[in-house]
């Protein structure tokens, strides 16, 4: 990766972490679902408002290591108005960067979070809000934890 890109990625990360977006409960939400990272004690709550099966509104709200909030942030930003279908494919192709580090051609934001690939232990922390996003949308109330995986 140049080190322009780098520095790009590196300032989103940073940028959500300092800044996050959707950070609260929304008012309206009818689905919600805990996360706990229990290797380095990251927490995250999401709540989501589904309108039919799309995800009308959804915030977040934990405490844990920077990745953590900054993927929960930007999570936030890219599952909005999206179906859970859609979320899911969202999920594996984030999934795919964090262990990889390759991330498709079109660069987006999530990308920044390639080299996350490098230090394995993690990519649980880069992970956990979109657990709690996947456990939500099912209804599933029990606790996700990093060692969930997607169906």
């Amino acid at each position: 990766m140049s080190p322009d890109l780098t520095e790009l990625y590196q300032q989103v990360i940073l940028d959500h972490n300092r800044r996050p977006r959707n950070r609260g409960r929304p008012p309206t939400a009818n689905r919600v679902a805990h996360g706990d990272n229990p290797s380095c004690g990251d927490q995250c709550d999401v709540y989501l408002r589904l309108d039919g099966d799309r995800i009308a509104e959804i915030g977040f709200e934990g405490s844990g290591c920077a990745i953590s909030m900054a993927s929960s942030s930007l999570m936030t930003t890219q599952l909005k108005g999206r179906t859970a279908a859609e979320a899911g494919e969202l999920y594996r192709q984030f999934h795919q960067i964090v262990t990889t580090g390759e991330a498709p051609e079109e660069i987006s934001d999530l990308a920044a979070f390639a080299g996350v690939h490098a230090f394995p232990a993690r990519i649980k922390c880069a992970t956990l809000g979109w657990h709690a996003a996947l456990n939500a949308l099912k209804g599933d109330s029990s606790p996700a934890t990093t060692e969930s995986h997607i169906d």
